[in-house]
């Protein structure tokens, strides 16, 4: 069993990377929008140093969280529609064991995402923070990105791949604008603030930066994104064996 997981994970990882979208969306934007906003529209001038790495893991988070989602939904319908969902649900092999292996096929891959941008901000801005914060931040998005890949396993439920697409860029694009991640929270209508404080983007960036300061993630943020990966997970669930009895 442990053998078959491993070649699960060892195929997800390699489906990941021969994806030109994984790399153009999880892995250009985020550097992309990284260079426009810290050097060439600098929008936080009055402390350069801190907003370069303010930046960094909002761009990291983003781009994780657009893997997660996106990724993780298109992938797992196309799969169903191809037949190839109903053929690994003919073999003994374990439903558990078949999730199991691309969960963690793209969390190798979110682990991949993180070195990558954290590279390009040190490179790009000199970015340099303590061993330790680097490494606590990194985890913090890693295990932050679970909600996200369970709401991508909810967008895989729908019926067709052009629909999941679209629906999953609506969701990713809105989520990074109203959780903070493309621009300070501060500079949103209110409105759209106090919407936003309670999406599980926000607390998922949340946590980075506060890292960064030298402080740990409130517990608020860990109590919001351990709320939204159940609700997700039982949405998701209930959905697949619906459809599975239908």
């Amino acid at each position: 069993m442990m053998r078959t997981l491993m070649m699960l994970c060892k195929t997800e990882i390699l489906r990941i990377f021969r994806s030109p979208f994984y790399v153009i969306w999880s892995l250009m934007m985020p550097i992309l929008f990284y260079v426009i906003f810290t050097r060439i529209v600098n929008t936080g001038s009055d402390n350069p140093g801190e907003w370069q790495a303010h930046y960094l893991m909002s761009m990291t988070a983003f781009s994780v969280m657009g893997s997660s989602i996106m990724t993780m939904g298109i992938w797992l319908v196309q799969e169903r529609t191809q037949g190839w969902s109903t053929y690994m649900r003919m073999t003994p092999l374990p439903e558990v064991i078949y999730f199991g292996g691309k969960v963690f096929g793209q969390m190798m891959m979110n682990v991949f995402s993180i070195i990558c941008i954290f590279l390009a901000g040190y490179l790009i801005n000199g970015v340099s923070l303590a061993p330790l914060t680097w490494i606590y931040s990194g985890l913090w998005i890693l295990v932050g990105s679970l909600p996200f890949l369970a709401l991508g396993t909810l967008v895989g439920n729908m019926k067709r791949a052009e629909t999941a697409s679209g629906i999953s860029n609506a969701l990713y694009l809105s989520l990074a604008v109203m959780g903070g991640m493309w621009m300070p929270m501060d500079i949103l209508p209110r409105l759209m603030q106090a919407i936003g404080r309670w999406l599980p983007s926000y607390p998922f960036g949340s946590g980075a930066w506060a890292i960064i300061r030298g402080q740990a993630p409130e517990w608020s943020n860990v109590l919001i994104l351990l709320g939204y990966l159940f609700l997700f997970m039982i949405l998701s669930t209930y959905i697949r064996k619906k459809q599975e009895a239908v």
